[in-house]
C-alpha cells in the first residue's frame, strides 16, 4: 500500500481511522477542510488540505494514496462525494471502504445507499461499513443537556438502540483498509445490546456517580430547546427523524460482525461513559455545532447527513 487518504479526518470516525492506520505504520494523509487548525494528527500521519466542496483540493491529497476512507461529512450533496469517486479511481485508488449507516442496503432512497452504489460502479473495490447509532453522539450532540441537567434529553420514546462505539467503527475501518480478506464486502457494525434511553440514563448514573435522567421529552419540547441553543431547523428536524426511528422499534437491531472482525467484544456503553467521563462533568465546555464529520448516525436507515 502506497497511502490512504482519510476524509473527514477530524470526525468522530476519521480521528480514530488516522491513529490505528499510523499506529499500523502506514502512510496515512489526513483529509480536513483546514489543515492548520487540525490539532495534533497521529505520530506518522500528515494532515493534508481536503474538501469535497473545492475540487482544486483532491488532486494533492489523492496524490501516491491507494486507499481511501471515506465519510460524507454533514450538508455536503452526494453529488460532490460521487465525483471526488470518480476522481480517485482515475489517479488510481483501489479500495474505498465507506462509512454508510445501518439499513442502507434495505432503503434504495437513502443517500448512502446511492453513495455505496457508485462507488460499486467506480471501478474500485469496496468495503461498506453500516453503522448503527454512535455511543459518541450523547456527549457530541447531547452532552450539555447531562452537563447542565443531569438528564439525556432526547425524543426516542421506548425505543431502544444497538449504540455502537465510534473507536470501534474506527479499527474495523483500519483493518479493511490494512488486511487483506474484506474487499468487495459490507459489514452491519453495531454494540452488543439494544438499550431504552431509560437504560442509558440508569448507566451514566452509575458510572459517573450522580443521578441522571432519561426526560423523554416531547418532539415540540425538544424542538424547542434544540433551536433556542442555535441549531438550524433542518438540523433539529432532521434529529428528530433520527429518534423517530427508535421511536417505532427501528433503531434496535443488534449484530455480531464487529466482535467477529476485531476478536474481541464491542465496548459498551458503561466503557464508553467511563472514557468520556469528562465530557459530561459539570465544568466541561460544549461541543460545537457543526465540527466537521461530526455526526448524528442511525441504525434504520434514516439519513444522518454525513
Amino acid at each position: 500500500m502506497n497511502g490512504t487518504l482519510v476524509t473527514a479526518a477530524t470526525g468522530t470516525v476519521g480521528r480514530h481511522v488516522v491513529t490505528d492506520l499510523a499506529d499500523r505504520g502506514l502512510d496515512v494523509a489526513a483529509g480536513t477542510r483546514d489543515p492548520d487548525r487540525a490539532g495534533d494528527v497521529a505520530a506518522g500521519a500528515t494532515a493534508v488540505a481536503f474538501d469535497f466542496e473545492r475540487p482544486e483540493t483532491w488532486g494533492a491529497a489523492l496524490a501516491d494514496v491507494d486507499g481511501l476512507f471515506l465519510a460524507r461529512p454533514p450538508g455536503v450533496a452526494v453529488g460532490d462525494v460521487t465525483a471526488f469517486v470518480d476522481a480517485a479511481a482515475r489517479v488510481g485508488v483501489e479500495h474505498v471502504v465507506f462509512l454508510s449507516t445501518l439499513g442502507a442496503d434495505r432503503n434504495p432512497l437513502l443517500p448512502h445507499r446511492r453513495i455505496e452504489r457508485h462507488v460499486e460502479s467506480a471501478g474500485v473495490e469496496y468495503t461498506h461499513l453500516r453503522a448503527s447509532f454512535f455511543a459518541q453522539n450523547l456527549h457530541e450532540v447531547h452532552g450539555r443537556d447531562v452537563r447542565e441537567r443531569d438528564e439525556i434529553f432526547v425524543p426516542a420514546g421506548s425505543g431502544r438502540t444497538s449504540f455502537v462505539d465510534a473507536r470501534d467503527v474506527a479499527a474495523v475501518a483500519a483493518l479493511a483498509l490494512a488486511e487483506p480478506g474484506h474487499r468487495n464486502a459490507a459489514y452491519d457494525l453495531t454494540g452488543a445490546e439494544a438499550l431504552g434511553y431509560d437504560e442509558v440514563a440508569a448507566r451514566f448514573s452509575t458510572v459517573l456517580d450522580r443521578e441522571i435522567t432519561y426526560a423523554d421529552p416531547s418532539v415540540p419540547a425538544f424542538v424547542s430547546r434544540m433551536r433556542s441553543r442555535g441549531h438550524p431547523l433542518g438540523y433539529v428536524l432532521l434529529i428528530v427523524g433520527i429518534y423517530t426511528t427508535a421511536r417505532l422499534g427501528l433503531a434496535a437491531r443488534v449484530t455480531d460482525d464487529v466482535e467477529r472482525l476485531l476478536g474481541r467484544p464491542p465496548r459498551d456503553i458503561d466503557e464508553y461513559v467511563r472514557d468520556y467521563a469528562d465530557r459530561f462533568g459539570p465544568e466541561t465546555g460544549a461541543t460545537t455545532p457543526g465540527e466537521e464529520g461530526r455526526t448524528v448516525a442511525d441504525g434504520s436507515g434514516t439519513d444522518p447527513g454525513r
